[in-house]
């Protein structure tokens, strides 16, 4: 998505913001600087917007604190069931999700030169958290070919129609700088209709979870009531591991849904050419709750399964019993292993 730099040139204060209008400048307080073509204009009605872009900084300091709150609660189950533990996918997974979100949160507060890089890196963390699902799904579904196949196929089809998607948005855009009062912004223009390729990569996107949501819930119901109809003295085990799976992937999805409604709000053209306190203060929770969704509640899909594995095994000798659930790299492996 394309992304708005704002830089103050007397302190160096920065941020970014995620945005989907171009600056303007009335052409009659407007003028360009003949060395570099600059765009300068020292009209106060612009102080508000300049305004807005200033509080936006600390939603994305307020949503950077809450990235780094959560890794330090979680650091040590992270050196015992991530570092200490055999290596795996979802570990690296695991490890870059986690710590691209803290440079990405370092990014989004100082950055100002940045804008693809940051534009990318949303890309391939929603490819490496449907990844993730991917492996949740493969072993709820007791290792099926079938549904691995099927998954990536929808998977694929999926993020390489938002690639295309993300690729000709980018493309429409022409980045400038703007001045206005002193302050240098690294403004845009763009061609076509962009909203509207956005709204599409989101759609897509919400696909997916839709479907990655529907699948989790059936396998669960199912499984349910088949521990329920046999009574298998295993059942509980098998049946709390299927809880620990359903509850992060529900608080996932919540938080994903819930930052797709504020964007497609946000597209609209009457809130995003607003600069008023409403508008801020839902593009700001919109930040916030995008990092919460991605390097947050996305580790955290890795984490809840093995913090519970680890309290199974610590426990009692019901280990052997989550073999059968197949979170498992070769033909059986543990949940520690994979997830």
């Amino acid at each position: 998505m394309p992304i708005l730099a704002i830089q103050v040139l007397d302190n160096g204060i920065s941020s970014t913001h995620t945005m989907t209008r171009s600056l303007i400048p009335p052409t009659s307080l407007a003028h360009t600087h003949p060395s570099n073509m600059t765009l300068i204009s020292n009209d106060p009605s612009w102080w508000p917007y300049i305004d807005a872009h200033f509080s936006f900084s600390y939603w994305i300091v307020a949503a950077g604190v809450v990235v780094a709150y959560d890794w330090v609660l979680t650091v040590g189950q992270e050196i015992e069931l991530i570092w200490r533990q055999r290596w795996s996918l979802m570990t690296v997974l695991y490890l870059v999700i986690r710590y691209i979100g803290i440079f990405y949160s370092v990014v989004n507060v100082l950055g100002n030169i940045l804008d693809y890089i940051i534009n990318w890196t949303n890309v391939v963390m929603a490819a490496m958290l449907g990844v993730i699902m991917i492996a949740r799904l493969y072993a709820m579904y007791q290792g099926s070919r079938t549904m691995l196949i099927f998954l990536v196929i929808i998977f694929l089809a999926v993020n390489i129609a938002c690639v295309v998607l993300g690729v000709i948005t980018l493309k429409t855009i022409v980045w400038e700088e703007v001045i206005l009062s002193g302050i240098r912004l690294c403004d845009y223009s763009y061609e076509g209709d962009v909203q509207l390729l956005i709204s599409m990569v989101w759609m897509l996107n919400t696909i997916w979870e839709v479907f990655a949501l529907c699948l989790s819930v059936w396998i669960a119901v199912k499984h349910f009531r088949d521990l329920r109809r046999l009574g298998l003295s295993t059942g509980s085990t098998i049946g709390d591991c299927f809880r620990v799976l359903m509850k992060s992937h529900v608080l996932y999805f919540a938080s994903f849904a819930g930052v797709t409604c504020l964007e497609l709000i946000y597209l609209s053209p009457v809130v995003s050419n607003s600069n008023s306190i409403g508008s801020r203060i839902l593009n700001g929770f919109f930040s916030v709750f995008t990092f919460v969704q991605m390097f947050v509640l996305g580790p955290r899909l890795i984490l809840s399964v093995r913090e519970y594995h680890a309290k199974l095994v610590a426990g009692s000798d019901a280990d052997t019993s989550l073999n059968s659930i197949v979170f498992q790299e070769h033909v059986h492996i543990s949940t520690s292993g994979t997830v």
